[in-house]
């Protein structure tokens, strides 16, 4: 049987959030057009993006977390697929709560999403629950549908190249990116020092992104050439800094003392 899903509308908006499954978002339309491809978009915590090997190295320990991609990392944080309650919902708003506890991960999560006339605004936080400080992060990753001839605007100050496995392996200086498919089609790369500003344009329409808080600094991008798809991210951390602390001056994981939160904040908007 599939998981029913929640509908939050308002003004040009409909977003379908499906809690029990991640609280993955199934559909999101803007004036009937869709904006999401089938995957959707879904939450990356306690970290984002890999880790190598599933390795996490904290207070003399070496914790292992699960491998779930084929060249050997530990993809796209715990949360994924785990369950969220709602603790409130309502025609256009609704407060979703996520916990979970995987050494040396104890969390709970606080998920807002209102719709309207402004656009669709999501604030994710994130908070320590354990006894002892423990690095986390928060990002969020949507599959935006990418039809011919679009456009994407970002600006950056760094991005890293990356090997074979995807894992970054040196930075450089960068502008960002702001042209046509020719300029990053079958590109996955990690930006960092981003203004927290991005656009996609569509031959039918615009969509913005405007991050604050953790999201405001890095930015994951990913355009694969063989799906008709554009992910852009907005995460608290670079790639597995966690076990390469030479990137920790541009996108550290924040370390949370016990009971202390992160909290990020993105705005989506979308114009004809």
């Amino acid at each position: 049987m599939s998981t029913p899903a929640m509908r939050l509308q308002a003004g040009p908006w409909v977003l379908e959030v499906t809690p029990e499954r991640g609280a993955v978002f199934t559909a999101l339309r803007h004036e009937g057009r869709e904006l999401l491809a089938p995957q959707g978009a879904f939450w990356m915590l306690p970290w984002c993006n890999r880790l190598d090997g599933g390795r996490f190295p904290w207070n003399g320990q070496l914790h292992r977390l699960p491998v779930n991609e084929a060249a050997g990392n530990a993809l796209h944080g715990l949360g994924r697929d785990a369950p969220w309650s709602v603790k409130h919902a309502s025609g256009a708003d609704a407060i979703l709560l996520q916990s979970l506890s995987h050494p040396p991960f104890h969390y709970a999560a606080r998920l807002h999403l209102s719709v309207g006339e402004a656009g669709l605004a999501m604030t994710l936080s994130l908070r320590n629950m354990g006894a002892e400080p423990c690095p986390m992060g928060l990002g969020w990753h949507p599959w935006f549908a990418r039809p011919p001839a679009c456009r994407v605007r970002l600006e950056a100050g760094s991005a890293f190249r990356t090997d074979a496995r995807s894992l970054p392996v040196e930075a450089f200086a960068t502008t960002g990116l702001d042209g046509g498919e020719a300029g990053w089609l079958g590109l996955d790369r990690h930006f960092a020092s981003w203004n927290g500003r991005a656009e996609l344009r569509r031959p039918d329409l615009a969509i913005h992104l405007a991050a604050e808080g953790e999201w405001a600094r890095n930015l994951q991008f990913f355009a694969p050439e063989e799906r008709p798809v554009l992910c852009l991210e907005p995460v608290s951390h670079v790639p597995d800094v966690i076990n390469r602390p030479q990137f920790a001056g541009l996108g550290p994981m924040r370390v949370l003392e016990p009971g202390e939160a992160m909290t990020a904040r993105l705005v989506l908007t979308a114009r004809a």
